[in-house]
C-alpha cells in the first residue's frame, strides 16, 4: 500500500522482538491511516505469513516502510527533517504534557531491552508515560496507543469516520 500523505504522526518500531506486538500496531496504524517504520533487524523472521497473521486483514492497509539498519533509519529521517519522539521508561518529558507536530515519529523500543542508549540520545524528545507508583511499564503497543491518541487528539487529526 502506498505511503499516505503526512501531515500525521509516523509510527517508528525499533527492532521489534515480538510479532503480535508488532502486529497490533500495524492493526493500529492502519485504523488510523498512519506509516510504520521498522528498523531491522527484528527479533523475528518477519514474513508475510507472520505479519498476516499477527495483523491480521489490516496489513494490506498499512503505509509501510523498512529501514535495514538504524542508520538507514536515521539518514531518512534526516533528509526528511522529521522529530523523532520515543517513548521510554527513562524519558524527561511527561506524554500528557507533551506537545506533539505534524510530522512527528513516534518510536517504541523492543520489548526487551527498549532501545540502546545511543539511540535514545539521539532522540529529539524522550517521553515517559506517568503511570501509578510501583507499575514499571506498559508493552510497547498499549504505549504507542496511547501516544497515537494523544497525538492525534493535539493535532485534531481522528479521521473522520463513525
Amino acid at each position: 500500500m502506498p505511503v499516505p500523505p503526512r501531515p500525521l504522526p509516523t509510527l517508528a518500531l525499533f527492532q521489534p522482538d515480538i510479532p503480535q506486538n508488532a502486529g497490533a500496531i500495524l492493526r493500529l496504524a492502519a485504523c488510523f491511516g498512519l506509516t510504520v517504520e521498522i528498523i531491522e533487524p527484528c527479533g523475528f523472521l518477519w514474513d508475510e505469513r507472520r505479519m498476516r497473521r499477527a495483523g491480521m486483514d489490516y496489513i494490506d492497509q498499512v503505509g509501510l516502510i523498512r529501514h535495514r539498519s538504524y542508520d538507514a533509519f536515521r539518514a531518512a529521517r534526516a533528509e526528511r527533517g522529521e522529530r523523532v519522539v520515543l517513548l521510554t521508561t527513562g524519558g524527561e518529558d511527561r506524554l500528557d504534557r507533551f506537545v506533539f507536530s505534524e510530522n512527528d515519529i513516534l518510536m517504541v523500543g523492543r520489548e526487551s531491552a527498549g532501545v540502546p542508549a545511543e539511540v535514545a540520545a539521539a532522540a529529539d524528545r524522550r517521553l515517559v508515560i506517568p503511570m501509578a507508583a510501583g507499575a514499571r511499564s506498559l508493552n510497547v503497543a498499549m504505549a504507542a496507543t496511547l501516544a497515537v491518541g494523544e497525538a492525534l487528539r493535539q493535532l485534531d487529526a481522528y479521521p473522520d469516520g463513525r
